[in-house]
């Protein structure tokens, strides 16, 4: 029987229950972290208020207690390195790369937990994650399940996820000591990125949300470092304070 690694690695790992519909599944959640050592639960805008008595969270209410709740997934994910979204896939056209569920994908997530943490996204029971959701995601993971029945329970399936990145084997630590830049500086630059497209006329009234979800898929794209964010977000900062200065003289 194979040996699962030591479950502590798994600390920098944020599980984030996406508009989840259900207390039972979140405290079915809830358990699977702490059969896992994982305790960084995150809500976005849970659909039940009464999540925390769960039942179901056997062994894990304290878990449930410190959960966090967040109103946008931008604030849930802004101090994470890495963030996937899963996804059962059906019939959607999906920009981004999916990955299957096994170890390389498992690894892949290790690896980067070595260094920076990660977010983990599981969508509402109803619906999954939304495209809206997806810009955030730097890839996505599927669960190969069964074509007659693809979609699982969010505990079933957020326990198969712990289950596979805790006994995937981390690859190789990086050579260099760096850092790749948090959910949070990216979306900093983004946000500044869009104010500056605004004030120039680039962007025309009515078009901003295709143009920000354009703007983050080619920041996700870039795969920032830390010090290479921090370079940026001074660049367009600069640019959005010249855009400014020139609008007040007009």
């Amino acid at each position: 029987m194979k040996r699962l690694p030591d479950l502590s690695q798994l600390d920098g790992l944020a599980v984030v229950l996406v508009r989840a519909r259900n207390p039972l599944n979140i405290g079915a959640a809830a358990r699977a972290m702490s059969n896992f050592g994982v305790h960084r639960l995150r809500l976005v805008n849970p659909y039940a208020p009464g999540f925390r008595e769960a039942r179901s969270a056997v062994g894990a209410s304290d878990l449930l207690q410190s959960a966090e709740e967040y109103k946008s997934v931008a604030e849930a994910v802004a101090d994470s390195a890495l963030v996937v979204g899963t996804t059962a896939v059906r019939e959607r056209a999906l920009e981004l790369p999916v990955h299957r569920l096994d170890e390389p994908a498992g690894a892949a997530i290790r690896q980067q937990l070595q260094t920076q943490s990660v977010a983990l996204l599981f969508g509402s029971e109803k619906t999954g994650l939304t495209n809206k959701d997806f810009t955030h995601c730097h890839w996505l993971l599927n669960i190969p399940t069964s074509r007659q029945n693809i979609s699982m329970n969010l505990g079933q399936a957020v326990a198969v996820c712990l289950y596979e990145l805790a006994r995937s084997t981390p690859l190789e630590p990086p050579a260099e000591d760096v850092k790749p830049a948090t959910a949070g500086e990216l979306e900093k630059i983004i946000q500044g990125l869009m104010e500056s497209l605004r004030i120039s006329g680039y962007v025309k009234p009515g078009t901003d949300a295709v143009f920000e979800k354009k703007a983050r898929s080619l920041i996700l794209r870039f795969k920032l470092q830390e010090y290479d964010a921090k370079l940026l977000l001074g660049m367009v900062r600069q640019i959005v304070w010249k855009l400014h200065q020139g609008a007040k003289r007009e």
